[in-house]
């Protein structure tokens, strides 16, 4: 529902500064009006005093010219004397005029009367003088001194009487005019005064107007984050201030009301989170975003054999001691997402209780608010204790009944050979083909039992792996000379990449030899004649990239999550026999050497296996 708004606060603001903008333009109309006084006050002073003052000098600085002339005249350069005469005569004359042209002040008529008559006077003495000198040069000094010398004192004293009239004029009009400039600074500095202190006083009033409900909100909206419903903000005035109060006050009593409404659910539901966490048979953990145990179910409790009031609060490192599972959180919080590893028992948490081993696959699922922000995280233990156990069984069953199983083989095999070789004469084409038949089963289940044997000691950790730092390059050598052969005679052009000043690798070269030359013959089988298959490494930080690429007949998308299983084959138009065990081997040798393993292929565009081993050192 609109309210209406009788005293806006926009139209206090708009008159408000209507008032101060008043103020301001009565001091601006002020100012001009002193700034035109003080511009007349100068052009009076000019116009009246400065070119009078400017004509008196250059009269006087003329008759002091024909002063001199004359004693020119005397020292007889008469030429010389009566040329500077003439012209000062012009000049004085010129400035006379001017002079009498601008008579503005009382008194200055009498003096330039004076000045006429008595320059007139002075201009027939020099001329009796004139002819004198011509006659009589010692009466003419006489005459000089007695009659034109006077005459031109008086003349040049009354040019300076004229000077000083006109500039004791000018200074009392100079007082004037500061006169007129105090009063104009002064009464500009009052009303500047009064506008600035009105508008400062104005401002005040309306900031404080402003500011005390604003502050009254953010007070109040602090206690609400507190939980406290029941503030109120008063809403004094009928101005947008006044409405946004009533609208805040409305706001908190719909919040206490939704908050009294929904409390008895939230609580509800958490008792029921509480119950399904506690009802969970896998161990069940609740982190924080610092990796303390929030909430822990009796189950994962009984794991570390405490209860859940002991674990509660301390940090997950603290209680499972497991550097693993700490930076597997660590980065999942991080990047806000758990990487999925397609190892099985890459994610097992071993604890020991008394002599006994127990053994936990864990997950994580980060609880994420908005689109990037991790909050908390839930841990999932889930008891394979049995499991590994059952797995341990199969391994060492594997490998007795492999182990078992090699000497009866061996022994068929020399038989089957020495038939072969004594008797194959005597037997006709269909037994001749029957021996060889069996012959190569025998050898196929002898490859099978070797794989076998080699994977089971690998995963019961009893292969002995000798460490050595080795070049890279070797390796690739030595793999490729192995397999030269064989990729000549398909027309496969088989090579590696030389990369110089690359680092050494902590290694045992037969069983990283044997993955290389192991993956080799796997691209060898699926690549047509023309085809290659190349060898490179890079270094990648503290590890060393090995990877052999082809471009065969690529694996199919769905092989290739599970290629690294045991008995795992691509099915393909030609039967190409194998044991399905070599890629499997491939990675348990890789993970002793504390890398990892995988495979980029796109369906008919070829495949890149790559591993990697750590620099040595």
């Amino acid at each position: 529902m609109e309210r209406k708004i009788y005293w806006t606060l926009r139209k206090k603001i708009l008159i408000g500064y209507s008032l101060a903008l008043c103020l301001i333009i009565a001091v601006i109309v002020w100012s001009l009006i002193n700034m035109v006084r003080l511009g007349n006050a100068a052009d009076a002073i000019l116009r009246e005093n400065y070119k009078s003052i400017l004509a008196a000098e250059n009269m006087v600085d003329s008759i002091e010219r024909q002063d001199s002339a004359i004693l020119l005249l005397m020292l007889n350069y008469p030429n010389e004397a009566l040329k500077q005469f003439r012209e000062n005569e012009s000049h004085f004359l010129q400035w006379l005029g001017r002079a009498r042209d601008n008579i503005t002040i009382s008194g200055e008529e009498s003096v330039i009367k004076k000045i006429s008559d008595g320059y007139s006077e002075y201009l027939i003495f020099f001329t009796n003088l004139s002819s004198i000198v011509e006659t009589d040069t010692s009466k003419a000094a006489e005459y000089y001194h007695e009659t034109v010398l006077p005459s031109f004192k008086d003349v040049r004293a009354e040019c300076v009487k004229l000077r000083e009239i006109n500039q004791e004029t000018m200074f009392n009009a100079s007082s004037r005019a500061n006169s007129v400039a105090d009063r104009a600074f002064w009464s500009v500095f009052t009303a500047g005064s009064v506008s600035v202190i009105t508008g400062l006083g104005f401002s005040l009033l309306l900031a404080g107007l402003i500011v005390k409900p604003v502050h009254q909100i953010i007070n109040a909206t602090q206690k609400i984050s507190e939980g406290d419903y029941d503030i109120q903000v008063k809403a004094n005035s009928r101005d947008e201030l006044g409405v946004m109060a009533n609208d805040f006050n409305l706001m908190v009593k719909k919040l206490k009301a939704y908050r009294d409404l929904n409390v008895k659910q939230i609580l509800s539901e958490k008792h029921k989170s509480e119950a399904i966490i506690r009802s969970i048979d896998d161990g069940l953990i609740v982190l924080n975003s610092e990796l303390k145990i929030e909430d822990i179910n009796p189950t994962a409790a009984d794991i570390f054999k405490k209860t859940s009031d002991e674990i509660k609060g301390s940090h997950l490192l603290e209680i499972t001691k497991d550097e693993k599972l700490y930076n597997y959180l660590k980065q999942a919080l991080e990047a806000g997402i758990v990487k999925k590893d397609q190892d099985p028992n890459a994610n097992i948490l071993t604890i020991e209780s008394g002599q006994v081993q127990r053994y936990f696959l864990f997950s994580a699922t980060p609880v994420i608010i908005g689109k990037e922000s991790v909050v908390s995280m839930v841990l999932l233990l889930r008891d394979v204790t049995r499991l590994k156990e059952l797995d341990r069984l199969k391994t060492e069953f594997v490998m007795a009944a492999s182990h078992e199983l090699r000497t009866p083989l061996t022994s068929m095999g020399m038989s089957i050979s020495l038939l072969r070789e004594k008797a194959i004469d005597k037997l006709n084409s269909k037994e001749a083909e029957l021996l060889l038949a069996a012959d190569e089963e025998v050898q196929r289940l002898k490859a099978l039992v070797n794989d076998l044997l080699d994977i089971s000691k690998i995963e019961a950790g009893k292969m002995d792996i000798d460490f050595d730092s080795v070049p890279v390059e070797l390796l690739l050598e030595k793999a490729v000379a192995v397999l030269k052969n064989q990729a000549e005679e398909k027309n496969i052009d088989l090579s590696y990449e030389s990369i110089p000043d690359l680092p050494n690798i902590e290694a045992d070269v037969n069983k990283i030899t044997w993955v290389l030359t192991n993956l080799i013959s796997n691209s060898l089988r699926y690549t047509e004649a023309n085809g290659f298959i190349k060898l490179s490494a890079e270094e990648v930080g503290s590890q060393i990239h090995i990877s052999v690429a082809d471009n065969g007949a690529g694996i199919p998308y769905e092989y290739q999550s599970r290629i690294f299983d045991k008995f795992v084959q691509v099915k393909t138009e030609k039967a190409l026999g194998g044991t399905g065990l070599g890629l499997a081997i491939c990675k348990e040798i890789v993970r002793a050497h504390g890398g990892t393993i995988w495979v980029d292929s796109q369906p008919d565009h070829g495949s890149t296996f790559t591993f990697t081993v750590p620099v040595a050192g």
